[in-house]
């Protein structure tokens, strides 16, 4: 099984690390498969253009760089781990109710796509464009901005356009996901070096993305666990 992390961050939002450090990170520490998800962050709020004023958020502009940048780094990421980087991005809209609060990842996300307006076409769009949805952190209640209910309100209503739910996000695990008989996934939401060891996806695919993505969006063949700080010194 291929050892994924699928909901990473980048200094091109609010990571800690740039790019290119972030490929030699996870791809020392033996990961098979990352997915870079960026945030897009909605407009069309206060809060969200409070994250556009402080440069958390990509924009249709610095998307064009970030795609480019990532193309390069999925080659030497390739080349000199063996590793695959999926393309991709969180769409992010924060408000102070975590009813109306929802992130969502699109993976294998290939061109720009806004966070604003209704979150159930943003799905739709997702799902048009080929990517896979994975509902973030959906029943958090430990972070002010990661308390995004929308999505888990209204999973009777949502039918099939969530692919994956996570499970587990960075330290915490949600029973609840599980016992829905969701499908799901996990991931360490990384911002910072530490976040490494934080919870992880194994996918059963071969070594492609589009297989990846497929078994994904299949939700079958998926296990989580974490990783050990001593495994990773290990494989590096």
């Amino acid at each position: 099984m291929l050892l994924c992390d699928l909901h990473v961050h980048t200094t091109y939002s609010d990571g800690t690390l740039p790019l290119p450090k972030v490929v030699d990170l996870f791809g020392r520490a033996g990961h098979d498969v990352i997915a870079i998800t960026d945030h897009i962050v909605n407009r069309d709020n206060t809060l969200g253009r409070i994250a556009h004023a402080a440069g958390r958020s990509l924009t249709p502009e610095s998307w064009k760089r970030y795609s480019a940048h990532l193309y390069e780094e999925a080659e030497r990421a390739w080349r000199t781990y063996g590793m695959l980087v999926i393309p991709g991005a969180e769409l992010t809209r924060n408000t102070l109710n975590r009813d109306t609060s929802v992130h969502v990842l699109a993976l294998g996300l290939d061109e720009f796509l806004s966070a604003d307006g209704d979150p159930f076409e943003m799905l739709r769009e997702i799902r048009r464009r080929g990517a896979v949805s994975v509902a973030c952190h959906p029943h958090e209640t430990s972070e002010l901005f990661s308390n995004t209910w929308y999505l888990w309100n209204r999973r009777p209503a949502l039918g099939d356009l969530v692919d994956l739910w996570e499970v587990a996000n960075r330290w915490e695990i949600f029973p609840v996901v599980s016992r829905e008989t969701l499908p799901y996934c996990a991931s360490s939401d990384f911002h910072r070096p530490e976040h490494l060891w934080a919870w992880k996806t194994l996918v059963s695919a071969e070594r492609t993305v589009p297989a990846v993505l497929e078994a994904l969006r299949r939700g079958t063949g998926i296990a989580i666990q974490r990783l050990h700080p001593d495994v990773a010194a290990a494989s590096a």
